[in-house]
């Protein structure tokens, strides 16, 4: 994924091609579509398959790093989306989530890594990496594969400090110091 909706592959002769979308949401849906694809031609899906649909912007989040996510989850069934079992898209309240705490599936863990604020990222994970045998009772089946659209809407730097001028600094060569925090701890970037 490009900025622009712009697209580049390479191809099985390892020559690189570029496809320019007429709009963002042709592009998005054609990403979607490689990573349904990605799924389906695995002979078995044991880690977490990931496309980015919108790149973002500033650093990529890391392990420890405090994140504001809208997302919608569905069940993958005959070979692609099936109902969906959960989103936080029209309500109020964003997930908020640290990296690396285990208070989500691992999957999200893992398919999260390198994000950036504004990113939104398409996920496809595998049983084992989401909620196993078990499955979540009246929602999600037990060894359900499950696919979830994410967004970062806000990231809050691990090893964020104070600056001398009272500015939130990243310690990670940011080349310029982020916005003050604002009400609820989360910078603006």
């Amino acid at each position: 994924v490009q900025p622009n909706n712009y697209s580049t592959f390479y191809d099985d002769q390892r020559q690189n091609w570029s496809i320019m979308f007429d709009s963002e949401k042709a592009a998005m849906d054609f990403s979607k579509q490689v990573c349904i694809a990605k799924c389906n031609s695995s002979p078995v899906l044991d880690s977490v398959l990931y496309q980015d649909l919108l790149l973002g912007e500033g650093q990529g989040v890391e392990g420890g790093d405090s994140l504001e996510i809208a997302y919608t989850g569905w069940l993958f069934q005959n070979n692609g989306l099936g109902q969906v079992f959960d989103s936080n898209v029209n309500k109020d309240k964003l997930l908020r989530l640290k990296l690396g705490s285990g208070k989500v599936i691992k999957g999200w863990e893992e398919g999260m890594m390198g994000m950036k604020k504004g990113g939104r990222r398409y996920l496809i994970i595998p049983p084992a990496w989401a909620y196993g045998a078990q499955g979540v009772a009246g929602r999600v089946p037990p060894d359900s594969t499950l696919v979830f659209e994410v967004e970062v809407r806000r990231v809050k730097l691990v090893k964020e400090c104070s600056g001398s001028d009272g500015q939130s600094v990243s310690s990670r060569d940011s080349p310029a110091p982020s916005p003050v925090p604002n009400s609820d701890g989360l910078s603006a970037d």
